[in-house]
This record gives structure tokens, C-alpha cells and sequence, in this order.
């Protein structure tokens, strides 16, 4: 799945002539392309879609929309690492198969 995530901008710095940020997405850390919003600055909320900010959003907001994907697991689904989701996945089937 991808989603489009809000995350906190903790740095900015530009990188080969492209605005680039440094995004929180509690907890998760991630490079972010700044061009779609080049007005954001540190301590600003953004969702973030494949790595680029696409949108501002108020504090509350992030917080609130981090709360629900943490709950559904989505966070993991998004930002987890494929290869252990997979090593998961498969065990379940093998456990499932056993019964």
C-alpha cells in the first residue's frame, strides 16, 4: 500500500538545487522533496506522498491521522521492512498449512 503520510519537517537543506527536508513521521525518519511546497519550514506538518510533501497540515491533524494509521497498523505496512513483512507472511501461511 502507499499512502500519503503527515510528518514533521525537523531540517531543510538544499541538495543539488532541490529544497530537501528531513521529515519525522512518528518516529520514522525520511528525505523529503520540498519543491510542491517550497514555503515549509522546520517545525511545519506535511503529508508526504512517495517522498514529496504534497500539503501543509496543522499539528493536530498530523497527530490525529499518525494515531489512527499507528492503530491500524499501517505505519508498519508503510514504513516496515518488505522483507521481514514477507518472512512474516510466509510463517503464517506455513502455520496455517500445519493445521
Amino acid at each position: 500500500m502507499c499512502l500519503a503520510v503527515p510528518g514533521k519537517v525537523m531540517e531543510i537543506e538544499e541538495r543539488d538545487g532541490t529544497r530537501m527536508a528531513t521529515v519525522d513521521f512518528g518516529g520514522v525518519v525520511k528525505e523529503v522533496c520540498l519543491e510542491y511546497v517550497p514555503d515549509l519550514v522546520v517545525g511545519d506538518y506535511a503529508i508526504v506522498h512517495v517522498g514529496f510533501a504534497l500539503q501543509r497540515l496543522d499539528e493536530e491533524s498530523a497527530r490525529r491521522t499518525l494515531e489512527l494509521f499507528e492503530e491500524l497498523g499501517l505505519l508498519q505496512e508503510e514504513f516496515g521492512d518488505p522483507w521481514e513483512a514477507a518472512a512474516a507472511e510466509e510463517a503464517m501461511q506455513a502455520q496455517e498449512a500445519r493445521k
